[in-house]
């Protein structure tokens, strides 16, 4: 499973990147957590706010922090 945080070094995209992180290891689930600062990558994705997340190439969520059990049914969903 890839997972990618979309943003640069803001506080937000610092608190998406833990719960993610504690999330999958909530879940035992391996996962490639990558966080992508490039503006040209994160524009492709067509997010023009952030925080995101992208999980296996599909974006999940933009410009907020999602509860952390929202994050681990996102990633059950994905498992499946």
């Amino acid at each position: 499973m890839k997972i990618e945080i979309l943003g640069a070094s803001c506080p937000k995209c610092k608190k998406l990147s833990e719960l993610t992180e504690e999330a999958i290891n909530e879940l035992g689930v391996l996962a490639e957590i990558i966080k992508v600062t490039d503006i040209n990558k994160i524009i492709d994705y067509g997010v023009m706010v952030t925080p995101a997340l992208v999980i296996d190439g599909d974006v999940k969520v933009v410009g907020k922090i999602p509860e952390k059990e929202e994050i681990k049914r996102w990633i059950e969903e994905v498992k499946k």
